[in-house]
């Protein structure tokens, strides 16, 4: 591909910045003095991905998802970029925290945490930078017996449509189960009830495609069902456009919105294509989980990694890790595993695969491991090996230039 061609939005790149085990023996080389267990940050290729990321929004800001960082010290190095604005949190707790640094928060899931809910309005601060997420009046209720509207300042909410795709049989409803809101219609519905209600100021609208942001569509030796998830992925951005499109007018009619939020990481390009979308959701494509290398719409560049110490060799061909069962969330199957990185060619045994305590890896290469060395895996969903972990080692230049503490390694356990 041209050069001109790889800059334009909607293009894939085709070359992979590192071949086989150059990255890998790179970060060996610059962590020589650390006792696994331990993970990596790679500093070049998280700047590489973070303007990918930008070039693919199309010049939409991106709203950085928490969730697939959970490193505070990252969150604010990426917020520093040209093309990211605002964050996007987990739970109410977590927007708390960060506000006091972030002016601009958004909680991407409702809260039923009732204390939280007094110490946002406690702090007019935090109150005036972070927006809660409803769907319900069910949830506008429980706020307001947390804390009647006379004893506080407005609190600001946003409005989630549903963005799941209803296919024809036998395919039906695709998408995760978020949010009842389906309809322009209902959207308005509850946009008057909050524009009624005392205490509570609409601001904005958010919609998140999961079935084409969450998907991938390029797996090896999948090419059968990757061309069916490629079909749903068109026609649900077909769908989901004049849909979010009319629901956003509806709710415009009733109340000023101050942004309009779309997509995820892997679907960066379609949800900027859509007018009605001010901002874009994504983080994953940071710190490049696995589980997102198999995208046709792009290809990231590894980031994040972690050691283990090889500690006994039940046979020759068979090197058994310390620890290794940092499973992802989701439905259970192979590519929710840590996926070996190096050294290449080993794999898990069938019967214990990833273990809470050990992972015994089979394989020629298993012949030339001994006590004490090390095996580099790659985690399959990004933020979650922040919960593995106190802190990450930040690669730069060869060497390791920084350490920043995880949530975890600050004490922080909100989810």
């Amino acid at each position: 591909m041209a050069a001109s061609a790889a800059a334009r939005p909607g293009t894939r790149h085709v070359a992979r910045p590192f071949v086989g085990g150059a990255l890998w023996e790179s970060w060996n080389a610059a962590t020589r003095g650390e006792e696994p267990p331990f993970a990596v940050l790679d500093m070049a290729g998280l700047r590489a991905n973070a303007a990918d990321l930008v070039r693919r929004a199309c010049g939409k800001p991106i709203r950085l998802a928490t969730k697939s960082l959970r490193v505070r010290g990252m969150l604010e190095q990426v917020l520093a970029m040209p093309g990211y604005a605002g964050l996007l949190a987990f739970t109410l707790p977590e927007a708390l925290w960060l506000s006091a640094a972030c002016t601009d928060i958004v909680v991407g899931y409702p809260t039923a945490d009732r204390a939280a809910i007094r110490a946002l309005a406690a702090d007019e601060r935090a109150a005036a930078r972070v927006t809660l997420m409803i769907d319900s009046v069910d949830q506008l209720d429980l706020i307001d017996a947390a804390v009647p509207p006379a004893g506080r300042p407005p609190i600001r909410v946003c409005l989630e449509l549903d963005a799941s795709w209803q296919g024809p049989p036998p395919l039906g409803r695709l998408g995760v189960l978020r949010s009842p809101l389906r309809t322009p219609e209902q959207m308005r519905a509850l946009a008057e009830v909050v524009q009624r209600r005392p205490g509570f100021t609409l601001v904005g609208l958010m919609a998140y495609e999961a079935q084409i942001a969450g998907v991938a569509d390029r797996v090896p030796g999948r090419g059968a069902m990757n061309a069916v998830v490629s079909w749903v992925k068109r026609h649900s951005r077909e769908e989901i456009r004049e849909r979010r499109s009319r629901a956003v007018a509806a709710v415009a009619q009733v109340a000023p919105l101050e942004f309009v939020n779309g997509g995820g990481t892997g679907s960066v390009q379609s949800t900027a294509e859509d007018p009605s979308v001010t901002e874009i959701a994504a983080g994953s494509g940071l710190f490049a989980g696995h589980y997102f290398d198999a995208y046709e719409a792009f290809i990231q560049r590894p980031v994040a990694g972690f050691a283990l110490s090889v500690v006994r060799k039940p046979r020759p061909d068979c090197a058994t890790v310390l620890g290794g069962g940092w499973v992802a969330s989701g439905p259970p199957g192979r590519d929710r595993l840590p996926r070996i990185a190096f050294p290449e060619g080993l794999r898990m045994t069938p019967r214990e695969m990833a273990g809470e305590v050990q992972t015994p890896l089979i394989g020629e290469p298993a012949r030339q491991l001994a006590v004490g060395d090390r095996v580099w895996f790659r985690h399959a969903k990004s933020g979650e090996l922040s919960e593995r972990v106190n802190e990450f080692a930040l690669i730069d230049a060869g060497r390791i230039a920084d350490r920043l503490p995880t949530y975890r390694g600050e004490g922080k356990a909100f989810l």
